[in-house]
């Protein structure tokens, strides 16, 4: 599954990312952006109650039960081990952390999973790295721009990065050129307002426009 998450990553180089969604509704937005071409989907942690843990839990895991491997499923804003087995347990193959936790990243390793974790500076990025990343989420690219992007790729042409944050269907071919590997996209993508009013049939096209975006 290891190779699976990694070459699919760097081909369709898109993961949506969903924060705060009842699993009943996960549902409906995976199958809009499967028909929009996206099959990645991470399903963050929400860090301000433990409470919170079981609706991301059920959410992964109910998109594994009704869509199985048409959609790849990770985990998100993963800040401890217990949360990497909070994700693993629920059927998600990836994490994808805000910080550089070398802990977090050798254990989700051992475990098989694929790991991505979140940096900025270039010592970030190579600690990241040097820890087992398979990918470094820089963040917030957006905020930092491609100049940013182009300039740590330099030196660090050998790290596979990717792009989160800021990143919309009219930036991303930009960020193309400027060296990453794929991109994360939240709030550009999975919009609430559509998802709260059942207009999933926008966000599979808006995902087709992303889709286009990278492919051509």
């Amino acid at each position: 599954m290891r190779e699976k998450i990694i070459a699919n990553t760097l081909e369709k180089k898109l993961i949506a990312i969903v924060r705060g969604l009842e699993p009943e509704q996960i549902i409906d937005l995976g199958k809009a952006l499967y028909a929009g071409g996206i099959n990645m989907i991470e399903v963050t942690f929400n860090q301000s109650s433990t409470d919170h843990y079981a609706a991301t839990t059920k959410a992964i895991a109910a998109l594994k039960q009704e869509l199985g491997d048409k959609i790849l499923v990770g985990a998100g804003t993963v800040l401890s081990k217990e949360q990497v087995d909070l994700a693993k347990t629920a059927g998600a193959s990836y994490i994808i952390t805000p910080t550089v936790n070398t802990e977090v990243i050798r254990y989700a390793n051992a475990l098989g999973m694929v790991t991505m974790p979140g940096a900025l500076t270039p010592s970030e990025i190579v600690e990241a790295y040097e820890a087992g990343a398979d990918f470094v989420k820089v963040f917030p690219a957006g905020e930092m721009g491609t100049s940013y992007i182009k300039a740590i790729k330099a030196p660090l042409n050998h790290i596979r990065m990717l792009a989160v944050g800021g990143v919309n269907e009219k930036n991303i071919k930009d960020f193309l050129k400027a060296g990453v590997a794929g991109f994360g996209v939240g709030g550009n993508l999975v919009n609430k307002e559509w998802i709260n009013n059942g207009e999933f049939e926008k966000i599979t096209a808006l995902a087709k426009e992303f889709v286009k975006a990278v492919q051509e």
